[in-house]
């Protein structure tokens, strides 16, 4: 058996972390595949390697001195490498990183180089393999992963004793460094979990793993003990943010577990992500965001006239808006979509629908946030919704939109933005005694 691990960012902010996770890399000898994050902020107030990174970055392409942002990375990472007790010379590093970097006029080389240089430290001090991503895990001229990512890194992770490959970047076919979006070392690890043929991937970071609803609105919400990947993905969508969504695809047709780690308190046994789980409850999680505007569409008969939907969803492909969710009724069609997709194209928007609709009425109902509880369990127990109204009822939280998933995994509603954070404690409080 083999195990990826991969740290996060805060997991790997100074020396002393840093000398944690070698713990929990060394106590367990399945733990092969180790992928790291740039170091994090190690307090409040501290900048992030990768910051740093983009401003040597936007400072270079404007001909100015690159000295401080440059200066700071190498006191970082000089100092790691003091406290950790290894020569690592960072300074010719970055001579050979502001070398390359001037061949580059996009920022995907420079922000990589977080995790590079943390890659090349932690490799050291585990006296184990490098493997530079650049050279292994490819995207196509679109930006997607190609297939034979798989084969490339799986032929260079053979053979005994520990391997660190950087999370985040790997290359575009004409060689340039090409990054995932922020997060992204989460899916360098599922694909090394999967091109190492790993039994498990362990994420290690600073939660010890997913609540039922966000602690910050319900500070005694339960840890989701196993949660399935159509589950997570569920969750993310609406917010619930302590793995990039990404990070399941890759893993999810072998079927390799997730586990969600504390490197805080490893004892822990964190978030089980998983393929299928038994579900004895109803709902697994809650979760939910502000920021949504409906567009609210009525016109008689609206349900006899071929291709209305239709014609109301080219208006949104005309100006590059998609949309979220579109309940339905007999005379009407309401449109959920992002205020920030909305912001330059609402009037231009109703005069398209106004033109190719000819709608009764057209109205914006902005102010609005979404919440979904999710669960695969719902369609195995009668009054889920049933049970979900009386809750905000009694919480005097007014619904204005709801919609249940065709997969009937999930239950999606829409309130008043000053609702939300009541909206969801009501929703919690009802599911998480549901015997």
């Amino acid at each position: 058996m083999s195990i990826t691990c991969k740290f996060g960012g805060s997991s790997l902010a100074d020396a002393e972390r840093i000398r944690t996770a070698e713990k929990i890399i060394r106590a367990n000898p399945e733990r092969r595949f180790i992928v790291p994050s740039a170091p994090g902020k190690r307090f409040p107030e501290d900048k992030k390697i990768t910051d740093l990174l983009y401003a040597w970055h936007n400072l270079a392409r404007q001909d100015l001195d690159v000295a401080l942002p440059a200066d700071l990375i190498a006191e970082r990472f000089a100092g790691l490498a003091k406290d950790l007790g290894l020569a690592f010379n960072v300074r010719d590093h970055l001579d050979e990183i502001a070398r390359q970097a001037k061949q580059f006029e996009q920022p995907d080389f420079m922000a990589s180089r977080g995790e590079y240089l943390n890659g090349r430290l932690l490799a050291e001090l585990l006296n184990a393999t490098f493997i530079d991503p650049a050279e292994c895990i490819r995207f196509d001229d679109e930006g997607q992963l190609e297939p034979v990512t798989y084969d490339l890194l799986g032929q260079r992770l053979c053979g005994p004793g520990l391997f660190v490959i950087p999370g985040f970047y790997g290359t575009l076919p004409d060689g340039r460094v090409k990054t995932f979006s922020r997060g992204g070392s989460d899916v360098t690890g599922a694909i090394v979990a999967r091109a190492a043929k790993s039994e498990l991937y362990e994420n290690w970071t600073d939660v010890s793993g997913f609540r039922m609803a966000d602690p910050s609105v319900v500070p005694h919400a339960k840890r989701i003990e196993y949660i399935t990947y159509q589950e997570l993905r569920e969750l993310a969508y609406m917010g619930a943010s302590v793995l990039h969504d990404e990070a399941i695809f890759p893993v999810r047709e072998p079927g390799i577990p997730i586990n969600i780690r504390n490197t805080k308190d490893p004892d822990n046994p964190g978030t089980m992500i998983v393929r299928k789980r038994e579900a004895r409850h109803p709902v697994c999680g809650i979760a939910g965001h502000k920021g949504f505007t409906m567009i609210s569409i009525e016109k008689a008969l609206m349900n006899k006239e071929r291709g209305f939907g239709r014609r109301v969803l080219s208006v949104l492909e005309e100006h590059g808006v998609s949309f979220e969710h579109m309940p339905t009724g007999i005379d009407n069609v309401s449109i959920i979509v992002k205020d920030r997709e909305l912001a330059n194209h609402g009037p231009a928007i109703l005069r398209g629908i106004e033109r190719t609709c000819e709608p009764d009425r057209v109205t914006l109902t902005p102010g609005l946030a979404l919440i979904a509880t999710v669960g695969q369990g719902m369609n195995h127990h009668i009054g889920v919704a049933g049970r979900l109204c009386t809750a905000l009822a009694e919480a005097r939280v007014n619904l204005r939109v709801i919609n249940q998933g065709a997969s009937e995994m999930n239950i999606i509603i829409g309130v008043e933005e000053n609702d939300l954070e009541k909206a969801v404690r009501a929703i919690y409080d009802v599911f998480e005694s549901w015997e």
